[in-house]
């Protein structure tokens, strides 16, 4: 069996650090928008897919994350199943929902993101970061030589080498979070809201040689929900516009540097599974947790030819409104990067996207929308990596 699957309501909370927030009070804002949005009540949900990545490390709340944070939703009771993969956690629970659907498993599935970041030790939120590789492993020479954030000294380094074999230069990078800010200016949600210039990106202090603060995404609180529902249900509900499922693929890191990396081989299975290939794509939402990201990011995903990711970006097509528009939510720098509710938020924004209800950052015509997320570092490689489509 395999019956086509939509996106029926979704809901998000603002973005940013919000002290009294708790991954509870977050997710319950998120999930009562998303069911609202599709138009049914909590008893109609036959499952719930909840995502968290750091709360045992930052509020030590284990194991049953999920049951604990949505009690008092109406969803107590029904099956809650907890997932946690780094930064791809809720892309990943969006990818066990869209299976569970298109397999007949279940109807109507909730799909929840919801993060607290923040902690008054800013070192208890950087170490909940550096879990997130492969702790048995000799650390790299390269990490540790930043600011504290393991993972913008990782960044740092592929930033460097991604220098040497492009030509790209720092003002690249800052053009970057220029159009991020310029895009989350336009976004209600937004952690990050006032625009910027090349200038002050570029004197801005450096956190791990060549990226600067503003190219680096935040800590963030915030969550995302999605209703996910089959073709059946969709015609029952009568909701908001659905948005289908064209496929979802998660892929792991190997590991091996002679391997091509995640977000390669998600980006080339989604493709295949779902008969959409770049060129057809409208707008884009990607992991951008540093600006150089989304440079590598538009090449590992064929949204332009080997080499080629500077003049896409020089080219304007990727702005807002672009051709190809790439992270019109503000991405992970401006929007903000609570890393569990991350990848439900890039599908929310697409939701937005493709149903013509994104405002001053939609992208005329949408029709097709790619989500990409990452997850952890696994050696040279993300451990994880999830590509979606969507299409209306």
């Amino acid at each position: 069996m395999n019956t086509r699957c939509a996106i029926a309501g979704v809901g998000i909370t603002p973005f940013g650090k919000y002290p009294e927030a708790t991954v509870r009070t977050l997710a319950e804002s998120a999930v009562k928008s998303a069911l609202q949005d599709a138009g049914i009540a909590a008893g109609q949900v036959d499952q719930v897919y909840f995502a968290n990545a750091v709360a045992g490390l930052i509020t030590r709340q284990e194991m049953i994350r999920g049951q604990a944070a949505l009690r008092y939703t109406g969803l107590a009771g029904k099956p809650i199943i907890n997932v946690e993969n780094a930064c791809a956690s809720s892309s990943t629970a969006f990818y066990l929902a869209w299976n569970a659907v298109r397999s007949g498993q279940a109807d109507v599935v909730l799909v929840v993101g919801s993060e607290k970041m923040t902690h008054e030790d800013k070192r208890v939120s950087f170490g909940a970061f550096a879990t997130a590789i492969d702790l048995e492993e000799p650390t790299p020479a390269h990490v540790g030589t930043g600011s504290g954030s393991i993972f913008m000294d990782i960044y740092a380094e592929k930033t460097r080498k991604f220098m040497k074999a492009s030509g790209a230069t720092a003002a690249d990078f800052a053009r970057i979070v220029v159009k991020s800010r310029n895009a989350g200016a336009t976004n209600p949600i937004a952690q990050f809201r006032k625009p910027t210039t090349v200038d002050e990106v570029l004197s801005s202090r450096m956190v791990s040689d060549p990226l600067t603060l503003p190219m680096c995404s935040s800590i963030s609180d915030g969550a995302a929900a999605i209703v996910l529902c089959s073709a059946d249900a969709a015609r029952r509900l009568g909701g908001a516009r659905p948005v289908w499922v064209a496929g979802s693929v998660l892929v792991s890191g190997t590991g091996d540097a002679s391997q091509p990396i995640c977000a390669v081989r998600a980006s080339k299975e989604i493709y295949e599974l779902s008969g959409i290939g770049p060129s057809e794509v409208h707008v884009v939402e990607l992991h951008d947790a540093t600006a150089p990201a989304e440079l590598i990011h538009y090449e590992s995903l064929s949204l332009c030819a080997p080499g080629a990711a500077v003049d896409l970006l020089r080219s304007g097509d990727t702005d807002m409104g672009g051709k190809l528009s790439v992270n019109p939510s503000g991405g992970l720098m401006s929007r903000g990067h609570p890393v569990g509710a991350t990848g439900a938020a890039q599908l929310v924004e697409l939701t937005y996207q493709l149903r013509g209800t994104a405002g001053a950052r939609q992208r005329p015509g949408a029709q097709v929308g790619m989500a990409e997320n990452n997850g952890g570092q696994m050696g040279p490689d993300a451990a994880v990596a999830v590509a979606t489509i969507l299409h209306v």
